[in-house]
Formats: C-alpha cells, structure tokens, sequence
C-alpha cells in the first residue's frame, strides 16, 4: 500500500507540481487549496505526511499546523512546511508551530522527495 501525501497548497501550479512528482514516485496525493480545508481533509484522510504552504487564504499554514498537531488523532503525522519565506527565523517559526520539516521554495524535485523519503522511512 502506498504511503498518502496530504499537500495543502494553493497554488495550482504547485499543486500540479507535486502531483506530478509525489504521483510518478508511487505515493498517493490528497490536496487542499487552503490551511481550514487542510485540518479538515487532515482528519478525513489522516495522511503518512503533509506537505503545508505557508501563505495561504482563509488560514494560513502555522495555523493549520497548529490545529492538527492539537488534535491527538493527527498529532504524530509529519508536516513539512513548503514555503516562500525563506528569511532569517522562518524555519524556526514554522518549527515553533509544530512543523517538523522546512523546504524553502523554489526547491528542485530531488530535493524534495529525498525530504519526504527521509520522513517517510
């Protein structure tokens, strides 16, 4: 059975991205287009890992990081935040929301799934 990838995004083009990759690496890919759909499909589908956006509409993904880490069914699952922000404080700030993992946009493909293959072992 193939390990399922929550990826809350929502950017299409990124989406499609990671569509494109997770799906051609054998994993299963759930999407959300914002951080409230996230914590939603996060307890519909309880996910192997997510993959967060920071900057989102509606709630934005160290809120959405922090609701499901709140939540003991879904406290254990990963979450790498995939984010823009990439200053100085900003992996501290999405591992202070209870990420477990930081992946700096642009990142290159293989970047990528070395970081969820890492998790995901």
């Amino acid at each position: 059975m193939s390990k399922k990838i929550l990826v809350v995004e929502d950017t299409e083009d990124n989406r499609q991205i990671l569509r494109d990759l997770l799906g051609m690496a054998g994993y299963d890919m759930v999407e959300a287009h914002n951080g409230a759909e996230g914590v939603a499909r996060a307890a519909e589908h309880k996910p192997d890992l997510i993959l967060m956006d920071i900057q989102m509409p509606v709630m934005d993904g160290y809120e959405a990081t922090r609701r499901i880490k709140a939540n003991p069914e879904l406290a254990g699952i990963p979450v790498i935040a995939v984010t823009s922000y990439a200053l100085s404080g900003d992996e501290e700030k999405a591992r202070a929301a209870g990420c477990d993992g930081y992946i700096a946009k642009p990142y290159s493909p293989r970047q990528m799934l070395a970081k969820v293959r890492e998790i995901l072992k």
